[in-house]
Formats: structure tokens, sequence, C-alpha cells
């Protein structure tokens, strides 16, 4: 998807895909993520599910293509942010949350410190397939190999038109295998419109 349908999804508030509590596969395998203390939550939006990792006392950082989204997001924290620039991106900055507003291919690592962990939740199915082969290597290459928490999911093709898109087991492992063992640790279905859909939680160790 070309970055104008995404800021114009927001700019028109047609935002299905936010969760308006913390996702329970989140809470239920967190911990799986032996207590990192920053956390890298790509294509973030305004979900909840940050609040959550704040409270237990985790570093949020996370890179949002909409600025909208984000000074949502500190509204709800009720946090005055720093804002300043840095190359192509505006850095909203609070206690125990940094925000990159801007296009996740421009950042580097040089931009943010060190990551425990990496926290996708429907990110990579956010992105059509030619897409998620770039994004994949790119987080790679942006957390130093980080641990993952990944919840995808899966449908049968064609029922739905994305996003989110089906990305299936098999895919997951052909563009993580490289660098990661790969734990299928959970799944659930819930119907949408007459199609099922998997939402399948993933564990992404380090090789």
């Amino acid at each position: 998807m070309n970055k104008q349908f995404w800021l114009s999804k927001w700019a028109t508030n047609d935002i299905g895909f936010h969760e308006g509590v913390a996702n329970a596969m989140l809470m239920k395998h967190f911990n799986q993520l032996c207590q990192p203390s920053t956390i890298f939550v790509p294509l973030c939006g305004k979900t909840v599910d940050i609040i959550w990792l704040m409270k237990q006392g985790v570093h949020v950082i996370g890179v949002e293509l909409s600025e909208t989204a984000i000074q949502q997001l500190f509204h709800t924290l009720k946090i005055h942010p720093a804002v300043t620039p840095i190359e192509q991106f505006k850095h909203y900055k609070g206690p125990l949350i940094d925000i990159f507003v801007g296009d996740i291919f421009d950042l580097t690592p040089k931009q943010f410190p060190r990551i425990d962990a990496v926290y996708d939740r429907a990110s990579m199915v956010a992105l059509p397939k030619e897409t998620r082969i770039h994004y994949a290597a790119h987080l790679h290459r942006l957390t130093n190999n980080a641990k993952q928490l990944l919840i995808s999911f899966e449908y049968p093709e064609k029922t739905l038109n994305g996003p989110p898109f089906s990305v299936t087991e098999s895919e997951i492992n052909t563009l993580y295998d490289p660098h990661y063992h790969i734990t299928h640790c959970d799944k659930s279905t819930m119907m949408v419109n007459t199609t099922p859909m998997d939402q399948n939680v993933f564990i992404l160790n380090p090789k």
C-alpha cells in the first residue's frame, strides 16, 4: 500500500484495525520476551498495547507514518511530548516512550538505542507481499536481530481484500528462518463477515 492510503485512513478515522484494548495474545505471551527493557513497535499507530507495555515498565520505541495517530496516542497517555526533527522524521519523546513519525524504511539503527525485543502485531500483515520481503530484512537490520513476538493473520486466499493481508506460516518461515528459530505458540480464530481468520502467534528467537 502507498503512504497516502494509510494517511487517508487516519485522516478519515477509518481505523477498524485499531483495537480499543490491549491485545490478549500480547498479555498472554509477553513473558516469553524475557523481561525486555526496550521494545520496538513497528507501524504502531495509537495502539493501546503501547500503554500496556509502558505499564510493565518497558521503554517503547515506535515508528508510525501518521502524525495524527501519534498526537492521539500522546493525548491518551496524557503526556506532552518533546517534538524534534531528526532527518526525515519528527521525534516524539516522553517518559518511557520514543516515537518516530515517518516511513519505517527511512529509519536507521543509529537513530535509536539498543532494542531488546520487537512486538509486531499486525504490522507485517498491513503490507503487501512484495513489501513484506523488504520489511522483514529491514526489521532484522534495524533491531540487530532482536527477539520478536509476532502476531499475524491467515485466511483463505481471495476471500477478503487486505489489509490485513493473509500471511501463511510458510511465508513467515521463509522470511525469518535465515536469522531466527521460529515457534508457532498460539492460535485463535475469529469470523470476519463469513470468513474464518486465524490469529497466529510466533516467537522468533535469534539464531
